[in-house]
C-alpha cells in the first residue's frame, strides 16, 4: 500500500478542481494546469479534498498511485504558490541581463547567448546580474529552463567559473603542483 498515495490533497481556498475522466484541471491564482493521469489511477472530488484510488492491485497501479498523487500535489502547490529556482554566474566578466523576451548571457565566449523565455516563465537577475531567479507555475518546466541555462557554460572543477545552482556544491580539485 502506497504511503504517499493514500493520502488526499486537501483543496486551498481559490483553487478550483475539475476531474473529467483521466484528466485533473486545476486552475488558482497564478495560473491553470491539466493533468492527465495513468490509466490505472482514478481521481475523486469530496469535501474539498481530492483523493487518488489505484484501480487494481498490479504492481503498475500501485507505482503510478503514489506518482500521481505527488504530480497532482505539485500541481496544486504551483497555481496557488509557484516555484522558484535560484541559479548563480560566477567568473570575471559573466553575466547576465534581460532584453525584451530574451534572456542575454555574456558566459566568455566570441558570442553572448539568446536564450528565449518561454510561456509561463518569469526571470528575474539580480542587482550584480549575477543570479537568476526563474518562476512559475509547472514544477517540471522551471527545472527545465534552469538546466538549459546551467548547460550553457557548466561549473567547471578548477576554479569554480559557470553557471550553478544556489544551493549546489561544488567538488573542487586540486590545481598543477610546482
Amino acid at each position: 500500500m502506497s504511503r504517499i498515495g493514500k493520502l488526499p490533497i486537501t483543496i486551498p481556498s481559490g483553487v478550483s478542481v475539475d476531474v473529467s475522466g483521466q484528466v485533473v484541471t486545476v486552475s488558482g491564482k497564478l495560473g491553470k494546469q491539466n493533468l492527465a493521469l495513468a490509466p490505472e489511477v482514478s481521481a475523486a472530488v469530496a469535501e474539498g479534498r481530492i483523493t487518488l484510488t489505484p484501480r487494481s492491485q498490479s504492481k503498475r497501479a500501485r507505482a503510478m498511485w503514489g506518482t500521481a498523487r505527488a504530480n497532482l500535489n505539485n500541481v496544486m502547490h504551483g497555481v496557488t504558490q509557484g516555484f522558484t529556482r535560484n541559479l548563480e554566474i560566477n567568473g570575471v566578466g559573466y553575466r547576465a541581463q534581460l532584453e525584451g523576451k530574451n534572456l542575454n548571457l555574456q558566459l566568455g565566449f566570441s558570442q553572448d547567448i539568446k536564450y528565449p523565455i518561454p510561456e509561463g516563465i518569469g526571470i528575474k537577475i539580480g542587482e550584480k546580474q549575477t543570479t537568476i531567479q526563474i518562476t512559475g507555475h509547472d514544477r517540471q518546466r522551471v527545472g527545465q529552463v534552469a538546466a538549459e541555462i546551467r548547460a550553457f557554460r557548466g561549473p567547471e572543477p578548477y576554479k569554480g567559473k559557470g553557471i550553478k545552482y544556489d544551493n549546489e556544491k561544488i567538488l573542487r580539485k586540486e590545481g598543477k603542483k610546482k
